[in-house]
């Protein structure tokens, strides 16, 4: 029988190229940047970095609420859902004071007003942009950052004012023993009487 033999170092190639193309079988696609590799680490990983249950805050309600009570809600609620989680507003709240749709924040303290607590809260706040110190509602930290009035004088002041009851005008506050009229120059235009 006639056999044909094949040189070495043919076939040895031949065995080489049959290696690396791997016949189209079973051929392992090759790996490139573009390629995502995921290994058991990477996963576990990733799993680390999202939530495994959402996060929650806590926020006191209270005020003109039905409920007043600390509730538990999801991270990103806002004003509107803490008063529904305390049962709405009382009948005699102001619905229109506190911004519904602003984010809470873990921790906070949120305090409905009435109707008559709104007004007054409008009022101090105009009062605050204007500048104006009331004379009949200021404490003494609030009487001493009018020129000419330390602690001595604020209480001096209050102290009028609980005998004779509010003042009925920023006039009036020269009844006050040591308000002289240089210093009520002074404090004049920053002042203010409720009215």
């Amino acid at each position: 029988m006639n056999q044909k033999r094949i040189h070495p170092a043919i076939g040895a190639g031949f065995v080489i190229m049959l290696c690396c193309t791997g016949c189209g079988m079973g051929q392992e696609t090759p790996v490139s940047a573009e390629t995502p590799v995921f290994s058991k680490e990477t996963l576990q990983w990733e799993q680390t970095l999202l939530p495994t249950e959402e996060e929650c805050i806590k926020v006191f309600v209270c005020g003109a609420v039905v409920n007043d009570c600390v509730v538990e809600l999801p991270a990103g609620s806002r004003v509107e859902d803490a008063l529904e989680a305390a049962g709405g507003f009382a009948p005699e709240a102001d619905r229109e004071y506190l911004n519904l749709a602003r984010l809470l924040v873990d921790g906070e303290k949120l305090c409905f007003p009435t109707a008559r607590e709104a007004d007054e809260l409008k009022r101090q706040e105009e009062l605050v942009r204007s500048g104006l110190v009331d004379i009949n509602t200021a404490d003494i930290s609030q009487l001493c950052t009018l020129p000419g009035i330390g602690e001595s004088r604020a209480a001096d002041i209050i102290a009028y004012r609980r005998e004779q009851g509010p003042f009925s005008s920023v006039e009036e506050l020269q009844k006050v023993e040591c308000i002289t009229g240089s210093i009520y120059d002074k404090l004049a235009d920053k002042i203010t009487v409720r009215q």
